[in-house]
């Protein structure tokens, strides 16, 4: 089974500038970013409330920190998988500048579906998604779909002896993307890979043939795990 979302569907932008201003007006903490993200996750998990966390506004990049997003949010789906987003790589508050827009932000937020029981389980995973805001923040560098994110070789959660050591970026298999009053928002699904599908990857060269690989190796693993969630237990190997 493999799960097919058209991402580039989004729907056309309904307010004007003036609009836009008469809300602010009306509702000072307007955040039009920050409801948009809501949005497309309650298209898929209802009425559910996430398990939200926030970082430290004193440690945040816009108040001198070293911290560029705002919190994450993780629901728990019926599939039996963690499903975390970012906010923070788009535009999430009111700005009249942003207004209109081609992207907002950085045109993306970051998903991960983590296979755990419990929010608790993955906040790992939310220091690997802040690294990621922080390096694309400072080096300008930002993700794109079929990219891959090598590591050192260890497990990506550090704390156990698990076989996924990497990442690669694909849509994610659920949430389609959505244009926003600032603009286009994607959203990067983060999957975990093993240091042998990582170096079978790279045995090329040339970046069209990586993502072609990369590509591959998605329909290889929804074969059998059609939403893309990373197991750190998975023995398995696809290549």
């Amino acid at each position: 089974m493999i799960v097919v979302i058209n991402h580039f569907e989004f729907r056309g932008l309904a307010m004007t500038l003036e609009e836009y201003k008469q809300q602010i007006e009306k509702n000072p903490g307007y955040s039009p970013g920050w409801e948009a993200i809501e949005s497309c996750f309650s298209a898929i998990y209802g009425d559910q409330k996430p398990r939200h966390y926030a970082t430290n506004l004193a440690s945040r990049a816009n108040l001198g920190g070293d911290q560029y997003l705002d919190g994450y949010s993780i629901y728990t789906s019926m599939n039996e998988y963690q499903h975390i987003v970012t906010y923070g790589m788009s535009e999430l508050y009111a700005n009249e500048e942003s207004f209109g827009g081609e992207w907002s932000g950085w045109g993306y937020e970051m998903t991960f579906k983590l296979v755990a029981n419990k929010p608790e389980e993955c906040l790992w995973v939310l220091n690997t998604l802040a690294n990621l805001a922080f390096f694309t923040n400072t080096q300008e560098s930002y993700l794109e779909n079929l990219q891959f994110i090598a590591g050192d070789g260890k497990s990506l959660s550090r704390d156990d002896k698990s076989l996924i050591t990497a990442m690669i970026v694909t849509h994610d298999t659920e949430i389609q993307g959505v244009t926003t009053e600032h603009g286009k928002l994607q959203f990067l699904q983060l999957v975990g890979i093993t240091q042998k599908e990582l170096e079978w990857i790279m045995q090329y060269d040339n970046a069209d043939d990586n993502k072609k690989s990369i590509q591959e190796l998605i329909y290889k693993m929804q074969d059998d795990n059609p939403y893309l969630a990373t197991d750190m237990n998975r023995q398995k190997s696809y290549v």
